[in-house]
């Protein structure tokens, strides 16, 4: 995928794609402009951005939902943030930051660190700064701390992945034919004796 800063919110792009959706999933770009009471100019970033993430296509002016985009639509929230996660994950500016993240210590940036990134790839502003930490916590691939003005990459475990029979693996210990080995009572001696009960109780 491209390398491009996002220059429009994630809410935009959504709504884009909510109002692609309402016309049967294909439109003329100045037709949902018009929908939109916007100039043209001012919905390409959303357009681009969506085409960008494999929401949409554009040929001739006129845009279409794909595959993705479709997808997106019918998940939950949930669903929603992991498609875009895949996705931003395969641009080169979010791969790239990632990739930084996962190097830095405490796989934590400060936001000057960004913004030096983003100047490999486009000049960066306060807007185009605030789209991608705002994309970026979205998709849950980081969070950004605005006090310390730091992000912190989150790291994704995949799904467990059930053992083939469909049944869970019994466990170790009772395989083996051998159950849990009892617990030595604590004999309090001397003046310990009195708390008894709750050396009991923690043991």
């Amino acid at each position: 995928m491209p390398t491009i800063v996002p220059k429009s919110s994630v809410s935009e792009v959504t709504g884009l794609v909510v109002l692609l959706d309402a016309h049967k999933g294909s439109e003329d770009i100045a037709r949902l402009a018009d929908d939109l009471d916007l100039e043209i100019d001012e919905i390409l970033p959303s357009v681009d951005y969506a085409e960008v993430l494999d929401l949409l296509t554009v040929e001739d002016g006129r845009a279409t939902l794909t595959e993705a985009g479709r997808r997106f639509l019918k998940s939950t929230i949930r669903g929603r943030k992991s498609i875009i996660r895949d996705q931003l994950s395969r641009t080169t500016l979010f791969r790239t930051l990632l990739r930084a993240l996962e190097s830095a210590p405490e796989r934590t940036l400060g936001e000057d660190d960004v913004v030096r990134l983003i100047e490999f790839t486009s000049a960066p502003s306060d807007e185009v700064l605030q789209n991608i930490l705002n994309w970026g916590r979205y998709a849950e691939l980081f969070r950004y701390d605005a006090d310390e003005r730091t992000v912190t990459a989150i790291r994704h475990l995949p799904p467990r992945q059930p053992p083939a029979s469909g049944k869970a693996p019994p466990d170790a210990r009772s395989s083996r034919g051998l159950a849990d080995p009892p617990r030595a009572a604590a004999r309090p001696t001397g003046p310990e004796e009195k708390s008894a009960p709750l050396a009991s109780a923690i043991a």
